[in-house]
């Protein structure tokens, strides 16, 4: 590539004279501003006055580059790493190997050509830097450029039908969509969670948008303290998620029913839950606790002081894991925040009555445990007394889920049903040591006998020979 001057360059003085649509977008190209003719990409000899000279292709004329090969032309540079240091570039040169392997790489339903050339982002001879508002691909523009695309119906549907196409109506409805198009490049869009030359689909495990990264997709903007200060928004919440039964299911365990920010947030509409939302958005998966607490005293209460309903007692994003500690009005309890000996004493009366009744439960649950076991261990037949424990250990989740009811009534009959298995569990326990205390003074008295026996045959056999 030798970079020529403007006045020598006879490409740009040919098609400057004639001002054709190219040539006057190309005066604003950052490719023009650097020295860049158009026969470092269409080909032939940029010296030459003679238009047939010049576009032969025996010397290397490629005319306007298609499908495929756009892209392929645009690499011969940004995919080498000499030539844009030649420029002083610090442009990253591994764009093609990422655009290769992304979901714009692929073909339509009928084949054909890769669903995305560079310049259908970039633009063709008009291109400008990323960090320029003139650009296509700038945060101010890239939602729209995307959305030329992905808001066709007819466009959308020779690649993946199944795809919506209401993005961008949606991303309008968001905290991120209202801030972008007031002009602030700090609120998050399309690039910002899917990527730019590196866009896999969410099911693949490299996209920055599946489910198990797409926490810390969303903590490069909410764990900045720098950028959130300005919206006086915490950054801790990824930390805070890390910790919590949610994300130790996700980020540890690879769990994909456990939830990411985009469950509870939303994705393109995505906006923080209303005091009167986060009961609705917790009930798509905790559906049964959604619906008890519905109809429990607490939720005209909850509504009144305009209290978030499940927030307000399992927190948001650092949900702990839920124990029985949880519920009464010991130390540690939820129950205790708001009713006192003093003051709501029917909560608190009915709170200390279920604490009971489920320390009751889980002391039955380890007797009758510790006599199966015992039994066990010393070889008695105990299989349908542990497959009983089973209903023991139903009884106790099941009344974690009836605490959300507050009814100390549907509570108590729950917790029946675990303290009646537990007694069956215990009662068939003691009977198989009873049975096997039995058995082992019988073994002792038949031995008593057999000796004995046996001593007097041994004598009377003695006086025989004598």
């Amino acid at each position: 590539m030798v970079i020529l001057s403007r006045a020598d360059d006879q490409c740009v003085t040919c098609h400057n004279s004639i001002e054709d649509k190219p040539s006057l977008l190309f005066k604003n190209d950052i490719h023009q501003q650097n020295g860049i003719s158009c026969a470092d990409c269409h080909g032939g000899d940029r010296k030459s006055e003679d238009a047939d000279q010049a576009m032969n292709k025996k010397i290397g004329y490629k005319g306007i580059p298609k499908g495929n090969d756009i892209t392929k032309t645009c690499s011969e540079c940004h995919n080498n790493q000499a030539k844009m240091k030649r420029f002083g570039s610090s442009i990253k040169t591994n764009q093609l190997e990422f655009f290769a392997t992304s979901v714009h790489s692929g073909g339509s339903i009928d084949g054909g050509e890769w669903i995305a050339q560079c310049i259908t982002c970039h633009g063709a001879h008009g291109v400008s830097s990323v960090k320029s508002m003139q650009s296509p691909v700038h945060p101010a523009n890239v939602v729209k450029t995307c959305t030329k695309c992905h808001s066709d119906p007819s466009y959308m549907k020779k690649y993946n039908p199944s795809l919506p196409v209401d993005q961008l109506s949606k991303y309008h409805t968001s905290i991120h969509g209202s801030l972008n198009k007031k002009g602030n490049i700090d609120a998050a869009e399309c690039a910002s969670c899917h990527g730019s030359h590196n866009i896999y689909r969410p099911a693949d495990t490299r996209s920055t948008v599946n489910a198990v990264n797409l926490p810390s997709t969303c903590a490069k903007c909410h764990s900045d303290v720098q950028k959130m200060k300005k919206y006086n928004i915490p950054t801790d919440q990824y930390k805070k998620f890390a910790k919590s039964v949610h994300g130790k299911a996700l980020l540890e365990k690879h769990d994909l029913g456990a939830p990411a920010c985009n469950d509870c947030h939303g994705n393109h509409g995505a906006i923080p839950p209303g005091v009167e939302s986060i009961s609705n958005v917790c009930g798509t998966c905790h559906a049964l606790n959604a619906d008890l607490f519905a109809s429990s005293p607490h939720k005209k209460a909850f509504d009144q002081r305009k209290y978030p309903e499940c927030e307000t007692c399992h927190g948001n994003h650092e949900i702990v894991a839920t124990t029985d500690a949880l519920l009464g009005v010991g130390v540690g309890s939820v129950c205790s925040k708001c009713h006192k000996s003093n003051e709501n004493q029917k909560g608190f009366v009915a709170a200390q009555f279920m604490r009971g009744l489920i320390d009751s439960l889980e002391l039955s649950e380890k007797n009758a445990k510790g006599l199966i076991e015992e039994a066990q261990q010393k070889g008695m037949e105990v299989g349908e007394a542990k497959f009983k424990l089973r209903d023991v250990r139903q009884s106790r989740l099941e009344s974690r889920t009836m605490v959300h009811a507050f009814n100390p009534e549907k509570f108590k009959d729950v917790v029946n049903k675990g303290l009646e298995a537990a007694q069956f569990v215990k009662s068939e326990g003691q009977s198989a040591l009873d049975e096997y205390q039995f058995r082992r003074f019988g073994l002792g008295v038949a031995s008593f006998i057999i000796t004995l026996l046996a001593v007097s045959l041994f004598l009377y056999i003695r006086r025989i020979e004598r």
